[in-house]
This record gives structure tokens, C-alpha cells and sequence, in this order.
């Protein structure tokens, strides 16, 4: 059959049999149906062919024939419409291309345009930073020209005021001889043959003066002479410069000494050896048990004692197995003993005899003196002993040795010596006027910045320069130094203006030791002059931080500026002000200022820190700085500079023979000689090296002959061989080797610290050394200039004794680890007691940084009263470095502060606990402003004003301290406004607790004076500033300086008493000042005496009705309500409101200060209508004080409504309440805390009336305000306490049940 295409192909001929027409094949349409046509054509293009049937052949042929037509079709549709697609797209595609070739086009151009517009725009950067560099050089060199211009205007006028000078003092002088008769002749007209004038007395004759002409000019050093005899009193011509400031004091004196103690040094008791407290104890046999429990018991009491106070305390023994061989040591440590106790019954060893006579009957005034005697019934004393105490009376003249007699126990013997010792520490060696004065530190803190509140001091620090000073001046001089002394004087002297002097030498020249004799031949020669002086300690010491050296420079400048609000505690604004401070003070001082820097090389980037030195200083300014030769920086040896040159051999044989010959020690001629060929080198002609070597040769003994000694000293090339050697000798010295081991773990901890280490802290950190040994090994290692002692700390002579110290036990590796380690374990056991005190502070977070112990530092720091200590300390910039390597931002840290304090907020129960809380708060807030973290300073200040008037009283101290701080950030915020009524209300707190004249209120009325020029009120601010300076300048004689505290207090009551009588009004003003403080310090005996005092002098100098008596009586009230005497305190009350309605005006705001007070004597003690007149009486006054829109007339509102509502007048409280509440929303803003409080009284009140609905709405709202506070970690704060002032809050039911957060 074959298929349907093998029956008809396209173009093929189909062969008719029957002779019909051929025909062709053509395509069939789809549309047709090919099976019937082909029947039609085939039946109509020809016969049928005979014997063939269509049907069975044709048929499915032509079946397939079309199915494959159909695909065909059905193909060439889709390839159709598929070109027509592809055709499409490439047109797209076309035109895609050129819309693509269109923008990259626009794109290259675009480009082309960035790149033109960008190099124009860092041209005109680069335009701009040099323009900005011109303009910064332009600055510099005009401000540059214009120093100098007025030191050279200055320097002509103060010649020409010299010449002036000098001319009317001749004038003078000559009318003088005139008057006198004498007749001065001109040369031009003398008759004689010299040419030399003549001065001939009426009826006389006529002789030759030998002196030159009297017309002549003086000279400079004439001119510089007369000025200084036109300055004023002198104080070295004085009765102060003799016997001392306070021996006699006279009118005409006053400024001297007030000049004087400006120098703020840091006032300490004599009776301290290096800021120690050392109490020497002497026991016989029979009292070791009463000793043995005193010192476990109770001598870690009177450490704490003295620590919170900035004193070390140490106990010094010598067991009587061991006193026969330590009889020098015993001399010494007796020699510098604070206070000593013999412990007595039966007898005493013989060294306890030569003890007790030492200091009982040989020098019974030296020291406080205690004995203890242990009596047993009516027994009589052995003779000894009673011919021992005998001696003792007879010494005692002055009846100062305090006896402690006592028959009881042991345990009962070492309470009774514990608590003598504690008077007297308190009273005569830490100056604490009772033994029952409040020793807690939140007093101390309450107080610590209570005169110059924004000044950050460190006292220790000024400490430690006062003391490194004197020990300086009381080293012996080698031979030599006159000559550089003389040198001193002639370069300093010369004409204006000058640039700092240089005084350089190499290590152990002796430039430490010229300075310190220049300035002490400078404080007695020239008193006028002000001599700021820092003496640098070794690197990577507090006393080499260029911060805090420039910022003790600056506050001493201030000092005599009467002001210190401009100091900031940013670390560059300090070194940038510190020129400018400086030119202000010497355009106002009347002598010249001295600036002396000792091993300012030592001092951390010191070229960088110290850029004020190359420009030019003011006329009176002279600046002396040391270096050693090799460290000084380029830039300063253009500088003149004075040279400390190798001693020569003539030097040297005088300095080794005067040391040996002190110390008793005979060389031959043949080593003097060894010697002086030695010290011929440059290494070895030092000061420090000879002077070590002469030592060092005298302390020869056992296996050290003198010869042998001297061998090894020839070998030492330099002084840090020398040192080793001179370690060697001490350790063989010693008898053992426990001794020598634990020597050698003295020094290496005193190497690992960082200010060195007390000597109580090295016998806790090591238990095996006596105090025996210890004592004897310091003296030895003193003596040979390797340890020394300077505020109680033991630390390294000089920076070689440190480097031979390395080099000889902690050389190699990390050996020096283990030493830093047990200080860090030792002080972090004092930081988990709450023994936090400054040494603490200082050691523990520098340790941990050298350690390298990131996550422990941090924990440190986090402990609030580690910081607090370091800022309060101005240690601002440390604690910010810390911070730093810790690698916290300022925000984080100030985050980790709150979440801190929130915590030990958690713990606070107490109102002392409460008041440390309100020191942190206040502390924190200050440090965040310093920060510049001024938003989140403000919840921690106003925390801090919350507890204060709550714990302790709306009108006390404390609470202006945070009205003042707080008013700050108002004034960084320029919301003067607010500062303002804040400085108000602070003033007024101090004027009604110190008087109108004290530095507190100083503080504030200068405050007040810089926020008034900040408003343009410049003549307002020019009254604040007179009446602040003259407070200043008032009260300046009466602290004498202002660290003295209680101290300088007393001492200038009892110079008010010499020179006014005891009976003066400004007497009892300072009486009435102190019982204010000892109120403070909740020493209630010493205030009452105090105040009584006042009253009883104001009442006779005065009279009964004056003003002041008056705030005498109102202390004296406050005092009795505070020991709950209310019937007391209510007469003194009302005797002071009648005094003061009598003698003041109806709308004075004293007047308002004693009407609140009675009246919340009367709420307290439950006489409500009484104090209702007087509440409605003070809200009056303040009214007409303040006017109706001020914040303390809505306290007084509220006080009111609270009385109402205690006596269930709620109508008449109601519109108080709300008066008081449209106050408070105006002035202080509608989310204040104290806008929360009054809407939370209304609550109560409402709920009261059963008003429900509108408690509960008043209620909410008071809640929203609570926690919309500005948190301490960006939550709310809780509080329990009042943020309203004086006001009340009531206390009724709980109105809305509170979920926890």
C-alpha cells in the first residue's frame, strides 16, 4: 500500500489512464477538508480507473497526507510568528542600544562634571585650611606682638616710675639736708681745686663728700632697690618673720600674714613625722596581755581613724628580747614619735627605763605623754616603779601627762588606753576640737569642698611638695654652691624681658638641691615675691603628670586672684588658661611672681605640655626649670642656661673629709688620695656619687673591712654601680637570712608601687618583717640615699637608687609581676572592707593598668568611691585615661556609672548611708559635666538635691551645694532663668546658715555676678563681684588659707581674741561660724558651747536686741530640736522671731527663715494651730520677697495646704494646692518632680473628699511626671524621697495599685 505520501508528492504529475487531463499537486488550506476535495477533483479531472478501488487505497492516504499538512501548517504558523517576534525584539534591541549608548554618554559626562566639581571643592578646602592657618598664625603673631608691646610699655613705664621715683626720694633727701642746715654746692660753683661737691653744715667747715655727685642717675640695681622699699610693710622686718605668723599679731601685720598663709601649704600638726601618726609603746612584763589586746583589738580602729583623714598610723614597739640591740633605732623612732604610752604595774626592763626617762622626764613637752597604771587593790608599788613616776611629776610642769588609772581586767585596761589615744589623736594631733567629734567619713565628705566648692584639690599632693621641699633645704650644701646661688640671683635679675632659665647638669649634680636652697634664700630675702614651685618626682608619678602639675599652678594663682570660678577641669582648657591666669596676676601683684620647675624633663611629653614657656613672660614673671643634659629638648637649649659643672678635686677631698669626719671615720693619706684620682672622671665627680661613696665607706662593717670597702668603690665607674654595691653592704649587713629575704621584698615592692609604700602597709604585706628590723633598715638605706620618707610614704632617693634597684633583684623577664600582684591583692582586701581611702585610689587602678588587667580596672573604677576619691582629688584627667585604656567612650561610661549607683542605691538604709548617697550623686553629676555629658548630668544632681532635703533639711548647707551645681547646667544650657532663682535660693541658704559674710556665700555671689555678665546686667554683676571680693578678703584672715578646716578655724579665733579682746562683734561672728560647723559635724556638745559663747558676747558687745543675736538664738533652737529638746528650743525660737520682728522689716526673708522653722517645730510636735499663722505669716513674707510666681512661694503654698489638710480644712487647701501647682508648672516646667508631688497631694486630697475618679486621674498623671524623670541608665530612678524643698508630702492610701517594673 506504502503511505499517503508515496501516493502524491507536491510537483509531481499524476498520469489519467482514461487520456484525461494531467494535473499538478497543490498545497490544500487548512481551512479545507482535504479528503473531500481530492474525491471532487479525482471525480472531476478524469475517468475512474477500471479494476482499482479509491476507497481502500486513496483514502488513508490521504488521511496522513493531511495530518501532515497540518503539522506543516501549523510549523510555519509558529516559525512565522516566532521571526515576527525575533525581528521585533531586535528592533528593541537596537533601540535599547542606543538609549544604552545615549546614557552612557550622559554618564561620562556626569563624571566628568563630579571630578571638576570635586577638585574644585578640595581646592577651596585647601583654600580654606590655609586661609584658617594664615588666619591662626595672623592670631598667634598679633597676640604675640601685643605681649610683647606691653611688656616693653611696661617694662619703660616701670623705668621711668623707678627714675621718677628715685628723683622725688633725692628731692626728698635733699630738703631734708636743706631743713638740717647743710648746704649742698654744685661742682660748677665750688671754690675747691677737685671737682668733687661740698657739703658744709651751717657754721662748719667745709668737707669733701666721698660719695658720688648727687645729680648723677642711679643705677638699675639702685632703681631695683628703691622699688622694692616703696612695696609696702616688709614681713622679714616684722615680728611674723621672727616668731612666726601667729606668736604677735598686729594690725599694721595682717597683710603680711595673710600674704604668707596664700601660699597655701598644707596646714599638718607638728606633732606628725611625715604624715604619720606614731604612737611608741613602752610596756613592762606584767602589762603585755592589756598591750597584746590594744593591738589586735584596737589599733586597726585608730588606723581607720587616721586614714580618713589623710594620716597613716603606725605602732612603735621594741620587744624587750630585742631592745638592747636596737638603741639608736629607739632613739630615732622616739625622736619621732607623735605620742607615747608607758604601760606600768610592777617593774620595767632597763631599755624601758631609758625610754620612759627619754621622753617622760628628759623631754616631757616634746610629745603628748599617756600613762597607764595598772594598780591592784591597796598593793603598793614597787620602788622602781614609784620612784619612776615621781621623776615623771617632777618633770610634768606642766601637768600634761595624761595618767590612765585602773584596777579592772585586762580587756577593760586596753579599751581605757584605746580611748585616751583617741582624744588624743583627735584633739592635739589631728586638731579635732572633741574627743566625741563625729569621725565618719560622710561628714568629712559633706564638708571636704564646702569653701571653694567648684576648686578639685588634692592636698596630698601639695603635701608631698611642701615636705620634698623641706627636706631638700635641710640637706647639707656641698662646697660650691654659693657661686651658682649668686648666678641664680644675677640672671634672674636681669632687665625684662627674659626667657625661662635653664639649669641643667647631669644625673646627680645637685640641681634639686641648688633650687630648693635658691627658693628658701628667696622666701627670707624677697617676701613680696611669690614663689610657685613643683618639684617632679620620678616617671610615671602623680607628681609627673603635666595635668595636675599645671593645675596645682593655677589654683595656687588663683588664690591670689580672690577667685576660682574660671577654672575648668578640662585637661586641655587647663594647660591652654594657664598663661592667661598667669598674665592676670602679674598685671595685679605688686612683687614678682617665681615659677620653679625641678626635672621638668621627667615630666611626660613635657615640650608638647609645656608650650606657655617659649612664649613671652609678663615683666614680673620669671621662670626657673631643671634638666638633665642629656634629656633636654632641642627647642629649649637656645635658652640661657646656667651649667652645673663636675666638682673639682679640691671639691671632692672636702665633701668626702666632711662626711667621713661626721661619721666618724679615718682615712689615710694613701686613700684620700685613691680617692681624689678616682673622682677625677665625669661619671664619678658628681655630688650624689661622692656623697654616696663617703657613706657608703662609713657604714664598713662585719665581712666589710674599710680597705675592702674601698676596693669595691674604685670599681664602681658610676653611680648606679655605686647603688648596687651599696645594696650589697645593707643585705650582708643584716644578721639573717629572713631578714635579708624580706629587705629585698621591701624594696622590690617599693619599686612595683607607684608613689611608694607606708610603713604600715609594708608590715601587713609582710608579715615575717619586725618593726625592729624594719626601722633599722630604713635608717641604714636613708642614710646611704637609697630610701627615703616623704609623706609617709618610703620611696627611692633618686631615680638611679630606683634603676640599680631594677637591675639588681627585678632584672630579666617579668619579675617585677609578683610584687604588683600582692599590692593589688592588699589593696583590693581594703576596697572589699570598704576601707576606700586616697591611697587606695591612687594605687589600686595604676597597678591594674600596668598589669594589663582590663576587665579588673573596670570594676575599680565602677566602684563609686574609688572615683569619687580620684575626682574630688582633681583627678579628672587620670580617671579619664583609665577609662580610656579600658576602651570605653564617654557614654558608656557614664551608663556603667548610673547602673552602679543604682545598685548601691538598692543597699542605702540610714541617713548617714543616705548622705554618702547624695555626696556620689553630686559627684557624678559634676563629673558628667565635666564630661560634657550635660543632659544626663542633671538626673544625678537633682537625685543629689532629693536625699539632702529630705535626710537632712531643706535650709541646710548641703542642699545649696546642690542648688549651686545644679544652677551650673542650667547656666551651660543658657537657661539663666532658672539658674538664677537656683543661685538665689542657694545664697540665702548659706546667708541664713553662715552669715552674710562667708565664703559659701562669696561662692554664690560670684556665681551670681558671672551668670548677670552673661546677661549684659554688667553693672548688677559689678556689685556681686565688690561684695564677693570683699568677703574674700574679710574672711581671709580668719582661715588663713583654705584647707586648714577646724584647725585654721580655732587658730583665727584665738588671733581674734589677741588682737580685739574676747568681747567683739566680729569675735562672735567666728564663734557663731564655728558652732555652725561643729553642728554640721553633729558634734552637739562643742556647737552649743560655741553658740552660747556667741549669744552671750553679741547680747554684752551689742546688746539683747540686735539682729544678730537673734541668729545666735536661732542656732542655738535648731540645736536643741536636733537633741529633741522642743520645750528649749520653742522659747529660742520665739525669742529670735521677736528680736527679728522688732529690729527687721515685715517682709524680711530672715524673718520667713525663723517663722518656718517654729512653725515646723510646732508640726512636730503636734501643735498644728499654732503653726498655721505662722506658715500663712512666712508665705506672705516670701511673696513680698520673691513675688507671687516664684518656686519657694508654691513651697510655702504647699507647706500650708498641708496643715490644712491635717486639720481636715481641705476647702481652704484645695485652691492652695492649685495656686502652688500653676506656680510650679509656669516657673520650673509641667514635668518637674515638684510639679509631680503637689499633683500626688491633690490625689490624697481628692481621694479624701471621695472624689475617686479625679485621684485616680491626678494620681496617673503624678506617676507619668515620676517616670518621665531622666533616668540613671535611660530608665527611671526610684525614689522614696521628697523632691519638693521644704515642703510635706501627705501620705494617705494607696490609690493605684503598681505593677513592678
Amino acid at each position: 500500500m506504502g503511505t499517503a505520501s508515496s501516493l502524491v508528492s507536491p510537483g509531481e504529475v499524476i498520469e489519467d489512464g482514461y487520456g484525461g487531463e494531467g494535473g499538478e499537486a497543490c498545497e490544500i488550506p487548512v481551512e479545507v477538508k482535504p479528503k473531500a476535495r481530492l474525491l471532487r477533483s479525482s471525480f472531476r479531472r478524469g475517468p475512474r480507473v477500471i479494476g482499482a478501488s479509491f476507497k481502500s487505497t486513496g483514502s488513508v492516504d490521504l488521511e496522513y497526507a493531511a495530518e501532515y499538512e497540518r503539522l506543516r501548517k501549523e510549523y510555519e504558523i509558529f516559525r512565522v510568528s516566532k521571526n515576527n517576534e525575533i525581528s521585533s525584539m531586535q528592533k528593541k534591541e537596537a533601540k535599547l542600544d542606543d538609549e544604552n549608548k545615549r546614557l552612557r554618554a550622559e554618564l561620562q559626562a556626569l563624571q566628568k562634571t563630579y571630578q571638576k566639581i570635586l577638585r574644585e571643592r578640595e581646592g577651596a578646602l585647601e583654600a580654606k585650611y590655609q586661609a584658617m592657618e594664615r588666619a591662626a598664625t595672623f592670631e598667634h603673631d598679633r597676640d604675640k606682638v601685643k605681649r610683647q608691646f606691653k611688656i616693653f610699655r611696661e617694662t619703660k613705664e616701670k623705668e621711668i616710675q623707678d627714675l621718677l621715683r628715685a628723683k622725688r626720694e633725692l628731692e626728698a633727701k635733699l630738703q631734708q639736708l636743706h631743713a638740717q642746715g647743710i648746704q649742698v654746692y654744685h661742682p660748677d660753683d665750688s671754690d675747691s681745686d677737685d671737682n668733687r661737691p661740698t657739703v658744709t653744715p651751717a657754721g662748719t667747715q667745709c668737707e669733701s663728700w666721698v660719695g658720688g655727685p648727687l645729680g648723677s642717675e642711679p643705677s638699675m640695681g639702685s632703681m631695683m632697690h628703691l622699688q622694692q622699699t616703696l612695696r609696702g610693710p616688709e614681713l622679714a622686718h616684722s615680728l611674723i618673720d621672727v616668731e612666726g605668723p601667729f606668736a604677735n599679731v598686729s594690725r599694721d601685720d595682717w597683710e603680711a600674714a595673710v600674704a604668707s598663709l596664700l601660699l597655701v601649704s598644707p596646714h599638718v600638726s607638728q606633732a606628725l613625722s611625715s604624715n604619720t601618726v606614731r604612737c611608741y609603746l613602752i610596756s613592762s612584763p606584767d602589762t603585755q596581755e592589756e598591750l597584746h589586746i590594744f593591738m589586735q583589738k584596737y589599733s586597726s580602729r585608730l588606723q581607720r581613724l587616721c586614714e580618713a583623714r589623710g594620716h597613716f598610723y603606725l605602732n612603735v614597739r621594741f620587744p624587750e628580747e630585742h631592745a638592747a640591740s636596737f638603741s639608736l633605732e629607739r632613739r630615732q623612732e622616739m625622736e619621732k614619735s607623735s605620742v607615747c604610752v608607758l604601760l606600768l604595774k610592777s617593774s620595767l626592763a632597763s631599755s624601758a627605763v631609758e625610754d620612759a626617762e627619754e621622753a617622760f622626764v628628759r623631754n616631757p613637752d616634746g610629745r603628748p605623754l599617756v600613762v597607764y597604771l595598772r594598780t591592784e587593790g591597796e598593793q603598793a608599788l614597787p620602788e622602781p616603779t614609784r620612784l619612776l613616776l615621781e621623776r615623771v611629776n617632777a618633770a610634768d610642769t606642766a601637768a600634761k601627762v595624761q595618767v590612765v588609772d585602773h584596777s579592772g581586767s585586762a580587756e577593760e585596761g586596753a579599751a581605757m588606753i584605746f580611748s585616751q589615744l583617741e582624744k588624743v589623736i583627735k584633739q592635739e594631733l589631728l586638731g579635732l576640737e572633741g574627743a566625741e567629734a563625729d569621725c565618719k567619713d560622710s561628714g568629712m565628705e559633706e564638708g571636704a569642698d564646702e569653701d571653694w566648692g567648684d576648686v578639685l584639690w588634692d592636698l596630698h599632693d601639695e603635701q608631698e611638695q611642701c615636705e620634698a621641699f623641706q627636706q631638700a633645704c635641710c640637706t647639707s650644701s656641698p662646697l660650691g654652691l654659693q657661686k651658682y646661688l649668686d648666678r641664680l640671683n644675677d640672671m634672674v635679675a636681669a632687665p625684662p624681658p627674659t626667657p625661662p632659665l635653664l639649669l641643667s647638669g647631669g644625673p646627680g649634680s645637685g640641681k634639686s638641691l641648688l633650687l630648693s636652697k635658691w627658693i628658701e634664700l628667696q622666701q627670707k630675702t624677697s617676701p613680696n615675691t611669690l614663689v610657685l614651685y613643683h618639684l617632679v618626682g620620678r616617671p610615671l608619678s602623680t607628681s609627673s603628670e603635666p595635668v595636675l602639675l599645671i593645675k596645682r599652678l593655677t589654683v595656687k594663682l588663683l588664690q591670689h586672684l580672690w577667685s576660682v570660678a574660671g577654672l575648668s577641669m578640662e585637661p586641655s582648657k587647663i594647660l591652654e588658661d594657664f598663661p592667661r591666669w598667669l598674665e592676670r596676676l602679674s598685671a595685679r601683684h605688686h612683687g614678682n611672681i617665681m615659677i620653679i620647675i625641678d626635672s621638668i624633663d621627667q615630666i611626660q611629653n613635657a615640650e608638647r605640655h609645656m608650650k606657655w614657656l617659649i612664649d613671652p613672660l609678663p615683666v614680673n614673671v620669671r621662670v626657673v626649670v631643671s634638666v638633665n643634659v642629656e634629656t633636654c629638648p632641642h627647642t629649649w637649649r637656645l635658652w640661657p642656661t646656667l651649667h652645673m659643672e663636675p666638682l673639682s678635686p679640691r671639691e671632692v677631698r672636702s665633701m668626702v673629709g666632711s662626711e667621713c669626719h661626721d661619721l666618724e671615720v679615718q682615712l689615710s693619706k694613701d686613700q684620700e688620695k685613691r680617692l681624689e684620682q678616682h673622682c677625677r672622671s665625669a661619671s664619678a665627680c658628681s655630688a650624689l656619687y661622692v656623697t654616696l661613696l663617703a657613706r657608703l665607706l662609713s657604714s664598713c662593717r662585719g665581712r666589710w673591712t674599710l680597705e675592702k670597702l674601698l676596693e669595691q668603690c674604685l670599681l664602681c665607674q658610676d653611680t648606679m654601680s655605686l647603688y648596687r654595691l651599696a645594696l650589697q653592704v645593707t643585705l650582708d649587713s643584716l644578721s639573717s637570712q629572713r631578714d635579708r629575704h624580706t629587705t629585698t621584698e621591701m624594696l622590690c615592692l617599693v619599686w612595683a608601687s607607684r608613689n611608694g609604700v607606708s610603713e604600715s602597709e609594708i608590715l601587713e604585706l609582710i608579715p615575717d618583717l619586725e618593726f625592729p628590723v624594719l626601722s633599722s633598715v630604713l635608717q641604714q638605706l636613708s642614710k646611704l640615699r637609697i630610701l627615703t620618707l616623704v609623706c609617709g610614704l618610703i620611696r627611692f632617693h633618686h631615680l638611679q637608687a630606683w634603676e640599680a634597684v631594677r637591675q639588681e633583684f627585678l632584672s630579666g623577664g617579668d619579675r617585677a609581676v609578683p610584687y604588683r600582684d600582692k599590692l593589688i591583692l592588699y589593696f583590693n582586701q581594703k576596697l572589699s572592707q570598704q576601707e576606700v581611702c586616697w591611697r587606695t585610689a591612687d594605687e589600686l587602678p595604676w597597678l591594674l593598668q600596668q598589669q594589663g588587667e582590663k576587665e579588673k580596672l573596670q570594676l575599680v573604677l565602677l566602684n563609686l568611691l574609688v572615683s569619687q576619691d580620684l575626682y574630688k582629688r582633681g583627678r579628672f584627667w587620670e580617671l579619664l585615661c583609665y577609662w580610656q585604656c579600658v576602651g570605653k567612650d564617654r557614654s558608656s561610661m557614664a551608663a556603667q556609672y548610673f547602673e552602679s549607683l543604682r545598685q548601691y542605691e538598692q543597699s542605702c538604709q540610714g541617713e548617714d548611708s543616705m548622705k554618702r548617697l547624695a555626696c556620689l550623686y553630686e559627684t557624678l553629676g559634676r563629673f558628667l559635666r565635666d564630661l560634657g555629658l550635660v543632659s544626663q548630668a542633671v538626673a544625678p544632681l537633682q537625685r543629689s538635691l532629693e536625699i539632702r532635703e529630705t535626710a537632712l533639711d531643706p535650709d541646710h548647707p548641703s542642699v545649696a551645694r546642690s542648688l549651686h551645681q545644679l544652677a551650673a547646667v542650667y547656666v551651660h544650657w543658657r537657661k539663666y532663668e532658672g539658674a538664677e532663682q537656683l543661685y538665689k535660693q542657694a545664697l540665702q541658704i548659706s546667708e541664713n546658715a553662715y552669715g552674710a559674710e562667708h565664703a559659701s556665700v562669696a561662692r554664690e555671689l560670684e556665681s551670681l555676678a558671672v551668670l548677670y555678665q552673661k546677661q549684659n546686667k554688667y553693672e548688677e554683676a559689678e556689685k556681686l563681684r565688690k561684695r564677693s571680693v570683699r568677703i574674700r578678703q574679710k574672711t581671709a584672715h580668719q582661715k588663713g588659707h583654705m584647707y586648714g578646716f577646724t584647725l585654721l578655724r580655732r587658730r583665727a579665733l584665738q588671733l581674734e581674741e589677741l588682737t580685739m579682746g574676747n568681747d567683739s562683734a566680729d569675735c562672735a561672728k567666728t564663734l557663731n561660724e564655728l558652732g555652725v560647723l561643729y553642728y554640721l559635724q553633729n558634734n552637739l556638745e562643742a556647737a552649743r558651747g560655741f553658740l552660747s559663747r556667741s549669744l552671750e558676747m553679741r547680747q554684752r558687745v551689742l546688746g539683747p536686741e540686735h539682729p544678730d543675736c537673734a541668729q545666735s538664738l536661732n542656732n542655738l533652737a535648731a540645736l536643741h530640736s536636733e537633741r529633741r529638746e522642743y520645750q528649749a528650743a520653742e522659747e529660742l525660737y520665739q525669742r529670735a522671731l521677736e528680736l527679728r520682728k522688732a529690729a527687721l522689716s515685715p517682709d524680711h526673708p530672715s524673718l520667713a527663715y525663723t517663722l518656718k522653722h517654729l512653725a515646723m517645730l510646732y508640726k512636730r510636735g503636734g501643735k498644728l494651730e499654732k503653726a498655721v499663722p505662722l506658715y500663712e505669716l512666712a508665705l506672705d513674707i516670701r511673696q513680698k520677697s520673691f513675688g507671687a510666681k516664684h518656686p519657694s512661694v508654691a513651697t510655702a503654698l504647699v507647706n500650708l495646704a498641708v496643715i490644712y489638710c491635717q486639720l481636715k480644712k481641705h476647702e481652704e487647701a484645695l485652691p492652695l494646692y492649685q495656686r502652688a501647682l500653676r506656680v510650679y508648672e509656669d516657673t520650673l516646667g509641667p514635668s518637674h518632680p515638684r510639679v509631680g508631688e503637689t499633683l500626688k497631694n491633690l490625689a490624697v486630697l481628692s481621694y479624701e473628699e471621695g472624689d475617686f475618679e479625679k485621684a485616680a486621674e491626678l494620681y496617673k498623671r503624678a506617676m507619668e511626671i515620676k517616670e518621665a524623670e531622666p533616668s540613671l541608665a535611660c530608665g527611671t530612678a526610684p525614689s522614696r524621697h521628697s523632691s519638693n524643698g521644704d515642703t510635706f508630702s501627705l501620705r494617705g492610701p494607696a490609690l493605684i495599685p503598681q505593677t513592678p517594673r
